[in-house]
């Protein structure tokens, strides 16, 4: 019996700005995955399961909430080490991910740690195991998707700014759209194997960009004009560290891949300046009141990214417009 096929990324309504953040961390995998925000009901592992299909392996983990360790990064067994000569390696979820996505919802659920190590791995592509002297590595290198509700808890803002990208989803959607979102689902519902037939030209299109813009942005520079117009902004924003220059130079590029140019323009680096900020932007504070309001920092951040409730599912209380949590400072690791 074959499985029933996922819904095609191509045929989604909306979630343009979703949509764009994992197009960019498939084209390049250092990014360091998307972190999604935003109420139940978004469709938000459907989304992730449809970027998979762009990808050669197809690959799509999901890692569940209650995971252990030794799920994640797999097990060694020591007695047919001592007997055998080498390590009997039993692969576990980072493994099995190698070459396809890695899902993790309520990412904020997750046990510090755990989080922790699986950025790691996320970052290096590389999984180390050892135990007792005896190590195993294998390649680990997975598009990251990982999804969280706010109103359930907060991610440590050390953990949170190694997202790479960061997008939150509002479950407020146009009459017009959520019309269109329900019939599509209710299309592929009755026949999934038509449904996906119907719309395998336009997913085969969106497969060849990627492929395309993967295979061009090697050849792509990372300049130093873009460098410097980045680091500028980020400075004014006042985030801590440096990642955030990293992450939006390297996003820069992977968009101007996906438009198939040869260099990274102005327009580039707006187009992901958000996605690159959104998590680590330190908010300014009101101005005090024997303080010229002229005197403040202007706040130039623009409304978070929005994306909408999909396939019929019953969007959850919106999030106030504009709405966006405080990220603390934190102190600098020694």
């Amino acid at each position: 019996m074959t499985d029933t096929p996922h819904f095609p990324l191509s045929a989604v309504v909306g979630a343009d700005d979703l949509k764009l953040a994992l197009y960019l961390t498939a084209i390049d995998p250092k990014i360091g995955g998307v972190l999604i925000e935003g109420p139940r009901g978004m469709a938000k592992s459907t989304l992730a399961r449809g970027l998979a299909d762009l990808l050669a392996s197809g690959q799509f983990v999901t890692l569940p909430l209650g995971a252990t360790e030794e799920r994640l990064v797999g097990t060694l067994d020591l007695d047919a080490a001592l007997s055998e000569g080498r390590a009997q390696f039993s692969p576990g979820v980072l493994a099995k991910a190698d070459g396809g996505v890695l899902y993790v919802d309520e990412v904020n659920l997750l046990p510090d740690h755990l989080v922790d190590l699986l950025l790691d791995v996320a970052a290096s592509g590389t999984n180390l195991i050892e135990r007792d002297g005896i190590s195993h590595r294998h390649s680990a290198k997975f598009v990251l998707i990982g999804t969280m509700n706010p109103e359930e808890g907060e991610l440590r803002p050390q953990l949170l700014d190694r997202f790479g990208l960061n997008v939150a989803l509002s479950g407020h959607t146009a009459p017009a759209e959520r019309g269109q979102i329900i019939r599509r689902r209710l299309d592929f519902d009755s026949d999934p194997q038509g449904f996906c037939a119907e719309w395998e030209s336009q997913q085969h299109a969106l497969r060849e960009r990627c492929q395309k813009a993967r295979s061009a942005l090697a050849s792509i520079p990372l300049d130093d004009t873009a460098l410097a117009q980045i680091t500028e902004r980020c400075f004014a924003a006042g985030v801590d560290g440096l990642r955030a220059d990293l992450v939006w130079l390297r996003a820069a590029r992977a968009h101007a891949a996906w438009r198939g140019a040869n260099a990274i323009s102005e327009d580039d680096i707006d187009a992901v300046a958000e996605f690159a900020l959104r998590h680590r932007r330190r908010e300014h504070s009101p101005p005090m009141p024997h303080q010229s309001p002229a005197a403040q920092p202007s706040n130039q951040n623009p409304n978070p990214s929005e994306g909408q409730g999909q396939w019929g599912e019953m969007p959850a209380q919106a999030l106030p417009v504009g709405a966006r949590r405080e990220v603390p400072s934190w102190p600098k690791k020694p």
